[in-house]
Formats: C-alpha cells, structure tokens, sequence
C-alpha cells in the first residue's frame, strides 16, 4: 500500500486505457505520455499494461506501506526518497516508511511511477484508468491508500540507468499525417498549417490542447465523425485544437491532420506557451 500526503497538482491513476467501448461514448484515455509509461513497467519487467501514477506538475508525495521495487520515468520533477535525490529511468528499492517526494520542475509536463506488478485499483471497463463519469475518482487525493503489492527479492536493482533522448521533451517537430478533411484545404491554408510556429494557449488538459495562432478556414461543416486522440481538428474560428487522450469519440470540425502515436507522446510532454511544428510524415 501507499500512502498520499500530497496530491499535486494532477495526479491521476492511467493505464493502456479502455478499447473497444467507443460506440457507448466511452474514451479510450489512458496514459498521456505511453512512451514514458512504457519504459517505466519495462524496467521492473513488468507488463505493459500494467497500471502506473501519472504525475502531472510535480507536487506528489507519498509514504510507502510496504516494501517494493519502483521506477521514475518522464519528466524530471527532481524526484527523491527521503529527500535524497534518486536517478530516473532506473530500479529503486523501497522499504516501509520511506517517502517519495517531487520538487522542482527541470523538464517535461508529466512523469509516471511505476510499482512491481502495478497498481491494484479498481477495474472499470478493463481498466484502472481514471476517468470522469466512468470511474469514482478523477485524481488522487491527500489520505488516499494506494493498492500495491509487497514486493521482497527476485528483482534486483541498479545504480545504472536509460536514457530518454532530450528531443523527447525539448523538440518542437510534431509528425503527423494528413487528416481526412485535409485536401479540403487550399494550397495557402496548407502553408499556413505546415510552415507556422504553432504556441500552446493556457487551455490544455488531458481532453485536447488550444493552439494559439488562427488558421483561415473556409470548409464547409462536416457531419459529425470519428476522432482519436492525435486528431487536429480546424474550428470554425480559424483555431486549431488537437485532441488528447481523454477526447470524445466523435466531432464535428475538419480533421485536418492526424499526429502519429509518439508524436501525441511527446505533445504530452510539453505545457502552456511551448511551441509546436506540424510536420507531414509520409505513410
């Protein structure tokens, strides 16, 4: 079991997410940042599905219950275990009574805790992803337990660690194909989406990001249809919103373009007034 003391600003149990349940309106969700997530249960060779803590800003603390083995991967929020400073991306032991705590923001949005074996809560829909109207809670909270198993031997740890390449977190190239709606677009407008700097605005959450700068728009409305997240969709205002992996499962804008499934990764990674690049990716 773990204990919360603090809950940060964010922080949130996520998973793979829910497959499959689209046609009830339900979002896939899951983890923002998969390819951090990913590395994180490796290490512990745990599987992949495997649920972790999203820790979103920093801010968390908790106190451990029982001995395991964790994992720190993503963002760097200087994390520590009893205030001494521990490596990310790396196996670390844990005893009972030790505390985990996230300061300082040096890079990154989002940072993921894996446990051996995973968190052990609630299974909704075949997943422990947290989600609103879907699960009981949205974010952890102070006073929370946590559900984890006592992990003792068979896995040792290491002083060594991986490395995520910087561009993971500091690129501004966001790869993506052309959405269906994209023809629609004439050549300027194309330009316009291909060739500009692109700033995300203060509206952005786990739902979809707001891009400042307008794009002219001038296609016709379309029938509602299906979107994923990765979906940049081309409102009628001329701002462009790309959809995150809490997003509805059906909307009404042109799909302009669709980013590739790492690119969502690294676009999780970045917050509020951090630049962005669409960039063709042929298939």
């Amino acid at each position: 079991m773990i204990r919360v003391l603090k809950a940060g600003f964010y922080t949130s149990i996520q998973d793979r997410g829910r497959v499959g349940f689209a046609q009830n309106g339900v979002p896939v969700s899951g983890v923002m940042d998969s390819y951090a997530a990913d590395v994180a249960n490796s290490i512990l060779n745990n599987s992949l599905e495997d649920a972790l803590l999203e820790i979103t800003f920093g801010g968390c603390k908790l106190e451990f219950l029982v001995e395991t083995i964790i994992c720190v991967s993503g963002g760097d929020f200087s994390a520590t275990i009893n205030n001494k400073p521990i490596q990310l991306n790396s196996r670390i032991k844990i005893n009972t009574k030790d505390v985990l705590s996230f300061g300082k923001i040096n890079f990154g949005a989002r940072c993921y805790l894996a446990v051996k074996d995973g968190f052990l809560t609630k299974k909704v829909l075949g997943s422990r992803s947290f989600y609103q109207n879907i699960t009981n809670q949205i974010i952890i909270k102070k006073g929370d337990i946590l559900p984890i198993t006592t992990f003792k031997s068979g896995l040792e740890t290491s002083n060594s660690a991986i490395k995520i390449k910087e561009t993971h977190f500091n690129s501004e190239d966001i790869y993506c194909y052309e959405g269906p709606e994209f023809e629609l677009l004439k050549d300027h407008q194309k330009e316009q989406l291909l060739e500009n700097i692109f700033t995300i605005s203060n509206d952005n959450n786990r739902m979809g990001i707001r891009l400042n700068e307008l794009i002219e728009n001038n296609i016709p409305s379309i029938l509602t249809s299906a979107v994923l997240p990765g979906t940049v969709q081309l409102t009628p205002s001329g701002k462009l919103i790309v959809l995150m992996r809490d997003c509805q499962v059906t909307g009404g804008y042109p799909r302009v373009l669709q980013l590739t499934g790492y690119a969502i990764n690294k676009l999780a990674q970045k917050t509020t007034h951090q630049k962005l690049k669409f960039i063709i990716k042929s298939i």
